[in-house]
C-alpha cells in the first residue's frame, strides 16, 4: 500500500500541484501585503485618511462600551463588529490575485494556440501509387504519372 501512494504521489501532476499550491499560498501573502501595506494606505489618504482595516460598525457594544476608534479596540472590549475595512482589503486581494491567475492562464492559452497551428501543407499523395512527393510536383516521381498543373 505504502508502494502505491508513493508511485502516486510521485507522479508529475501531484508535484506539479503541489508545488503550485505552495506558490499560491506564497504568491496570496504578497497580494495581502500589497493591498494592506502599499495600495490602501494612499487610497485611504485620498479620501480623507480613511485607514480601511479599522473601517467597521459596532453592532453590539462589548464589556466597555464605545465609541471605539479601531478594529483590535472593539474587539478588545468583545463588541460585535462587522469589518467592512478588512472585507474590502479581501476583495481587491481577491481581485488582484484572479486577474494575475487570468493573464497567466491566458498567455498559457496562447502559447497552446501557436503550438496547435497547423503546418503549411508541403506534400500531397499521388492519386495512383499513393507516394508522398512536393505539392508542387506535377509529375510523381515513383510511378511517372502526370498530375496536372502544379498548385501552390
Amino acid at each position: 500500500m505504502f508502494k502505491e501512494f508513493k508511485e502516486f504521489a510521485l507522479r508529475g501532476n501531484v508535484v506539479d500541484m503541489a508545488v503550485g499550491i505552495i506558490i499560491g499560498a506564497a504568491f496570496g501573502t504578497i497580494v495581502k501585503s500589497l493591498v494592506d501595506d502599499v495600495l490602501m494606505p494612499p487610497i485611504g489618504l485620498l479620501l480623507g485618511n480613511v485607514d480601511f482595516s479599522d473601517l467597521f460598525l459596532t453592532l453590539r457594544a462589548g464589556k466597555v462600551a464605545g465609541p471605539y476608534l479601531t478594529l483590535a479596540q472593539a474587539k478588545a472590549a468583545g463588541a460585535v463588529t462587522l469589518n467592512l475595512g478588512v472585507f474590502l482589503n479581501t476583495v481587491i486581494s481577491f481581485l488582484i490575485v484572479a486577474f494575475s491567475v487570468f493573464v497567466v492562464i491566458r498567455s498559457i492559452n496562447r502559447l497552446r494556440r501557436q503550438e496547435e497551428a497547423p503546418a503549411e501543407v508541403t506534400t500531397k499523395v499521388c492519386p495512383y501509387c499513393f507516394t508522398t512527393i512536393p505539392i508542387q510536383a506535377s509529375r510523381c516521381p515513383n510511378c511517372t504519372t502526370e498530375l496536372g498543373p502544379p498548385t501552390s
